[in-house]
């Protein structure tokens, strides 16, 4: 079983910036696609971003230029540097971590979410 623990959510006034990160533990396993979600008040869960084993990455339209995925694959750490915050930014971001168990099953797992609140 894997683990993620999120930090680095708060809130922040608008063109502000914070950096989440995810870091991920438990039983042996190998770490595929790696991910960014996010949840406002009233909405379903979206896309924000994601980075592949090789360190391609895929954004959202609505946070091209501002965020910036990475991952640290020798401490299974995941981050989300965004910049130039806005208000509609502010929702609950979900870490997602697709990954191969010691038996080469593929699972999918989430973190706990972590509040991000811009104000204007």
């Amino acid at each position: 079983q894997l683990q993620l623990v999120e930090s680095g959510g708060g809130l922040v006034q608008a063109g502000g910036s914070l950096e989440l990160s995810c870091t991920a533990s438990g039983s042996p396993f190998r770490i595929l696609a790696m991910g960014w979600y996010r949840q406002a008040p009233g909405k379903q869960r979206e896309l924000v971003a994601t980075i592949g084993s090789g360190g391609s990455t895929n954004y959202a339209d609505s946070v091209k230029g501002r965020f910036t995925i990475s991952r640290d694959n020798s401490k299974n750490t995941l981050y989300l540097q965004m910049n130039s915050l806005k208000p509609e930014d502010t929702a609950v971001y979900y870490c997602n971590v697709q990954a191969l168990n010691s038996v080469l099953r593929r699972n999918n797992y989430w973190g706990q979410g972590t509040q991000v609140t811009v104000s204007s």
